[in-house]
């Protein structure tokens, strides 16, 4: 029998729920933990919104699947066909997509053959809505559908607009002047306040799941159904999301697969989110694509101790604005390059907010000059906040480090390289000038 796929993916969340130590009460994604394997080292192939999912559903790095920037932006795969959804039409899936998809401005585009839910709602530039409606309501779709007579397997995509801006109002008995910051932030009230949006935005993910683990439990799917929690990137403040470090590659991912020997166990391991899509056809037994670039991840689930990969890469291309950056993160090592002659901060690319607005006041983004090369020693310094890379002692990680990314960056085509550092604005895409503070000015570059 081929099992279902369940695929459930938040916003902009990070690592920051309970199962990996965060100070927030999710339980049911406590009881998924319980159930699953939980990987306290996954990383996205970008930190932005659709770069990251496009790599996680093509199993190609963004600058070789095409999603360069962002869907509701003008940014769109090569070739569709290349998404994990038309993969599993062919081999005999029922595909369907309740709530967010952001890979795709028309989710036509995509092939699923079912959407259930609420089908109006595309990312556009507006995102004050009722988000706790809008998941809550795709949620119960998802658990009805699962709960539904299927004549074969199915793949379901359940997709939340939380935990991105902007964030619900905060339950009134939440005590917030007892809630901590992300170290990236100052503690302020201010961003106690954010921050408690962000949490109330944390319990809506989690009712959420717990309606999906629901009816796989009173369906009997649980025991035939792979099921994945993941969410994009890092947290939406800044130094996190659109970074190319820890804070912002550093991803929840948990799963579950019948027979799964590593149930309920923790996985140190590193792997990239865009190992999936092999680990699932490893799983399945079933051929690979042609193209894929990821690795199957399947022995850890025998071994956690295992070694699956030396290294993982990262990159950000466009997200608000334009901001080349590209980094190799191995277990003790990250080096981040930015291929930009202006190193100046991309304020458009820092989501607005209390913490962003004290980068404004302190007159942060014109005094800043960013490091053109930055190496970090993960474990001496995993805030990765001292730069080596001028360090003496550091030099031969530093050009060993170097040749990794660049022959990588050949390896893959990387328009960087074909474009001696430059990647154009392709047609219709829609890219804010480096000047904008925030991304919804609208003042955009000319294509």
């Amino acid at each position: 029998m081929k099992n279902n796929i369940i695929y459930i993916h938040t916003h902009d969340s990070g690592r920051y729920f309970e199962p990996y130590g965060a100070p927030v009460h999710t339980p049911e994604l406590m009881r998924f933990s319980e159930r699953a394997t939980l990987f306290r080292n996954a990383h996205c192939a970008g930190p932005t919104c659709s770069p990251s999912r496009s790599a996680l559903l093509t199993g190609r790095y963004p600058h070789c699947n095409g999603m360069l920037g962002l869907a509701h932006r003008g940014f769109k795969l090569n070739d569709y066909s290349d998404h994990m959804v038309s993969f599993f039409n062919k081999n005999g899936y029922e595909t369907t997509l309740s709530g967010i998809q952001h890979v795709a401005a028309e989710t036509d585009w995509i092939g699923y053959q079912r959407r259930i839910g609420d089908t109006e709602f595309e990312m556009s530039h507006s995102f004050a809505f009722d988000t706790e409606s809008y998941d809550m309501g795709n949620a119960a779709a998802a658990a009805d559908y699962i709960r539904e007579e299927h004549a074969g397997p199915f793949f379901l995509s359940f997709g939340m607009f939380n935990t991105h801006r902007i964030f619900p109002e905060p339950d009134e008995n939440l005590r917030v002047e007892n809630l901590s910051v992300p170290a990236t932030v100052r503690d302020t009230r201010a961003n106690r306040m954010d921050m408690a949006g962000f949490h109330q935005s944390l319990t809506i993910v989690d009712r959420c799941v717990g309606k999906i683990l629901d009816a796989l439990d009173s369906s009997g799917e649980w025991n035939n159904s792979i099921v994945i929690f993941t969410t994009d990137h890092g947290m939406p403040f800044p130094g996190m999301k659109c970074n190319l470090n820890d804070t912002g590659t550093g991803v929840a991912f948990m799963m579950h697969y019948p027979g799964n020997p590593s149930a309920g166990k923790v996985c140190d391991a590193m792997i990239s989110q865009l190992d999936l899509f092999p680990t699932l056809c490893d799983i399945l037994d079933v051929s690979e694509p042609a193209g894929l670039q990821g690795r199957s991840f399947k022995p850890l689930f025998s071994n956690p101790e295992k070694t699956v990969r030396k290294e993982i890469f990262s990159e950000i291309s466009f997200h608000a604005a334009y901001e080349p950056v590209r980094s190799i993160r191995t277990e003790q090592y990250r080096l981040v390059v930015r291929f930009d002659q202006d190193l100046s901060p991309v304020p458009a690319n820092t989501d607005g907010c209390p913490a962003k607005q004290d980068l404004i006041e302190s007159n942060y983004f014109n005094n800043i000059i960013l490091e053109e090369i930055s190496l970090y020693d993960l474990k001496q310094d995993p805030r990765e906040s001292r730069n080596l890379a001028d360090k003496a002692e550091y030099r031969e990680v530093l050009t060993e480090l170097r040749e990794k990314l660049h022959n990588w960056m050949i390896r893959t085509d990387d328009p960087l390289i074909i474009n001696n550092g430059l990647i154009p604005v392709p047609p219709g895409g829609m890219v804010n000038k480096r000047e904008c503070i925030e991304p919804i000015e609208f003042d955009f570059i000319d294509v």
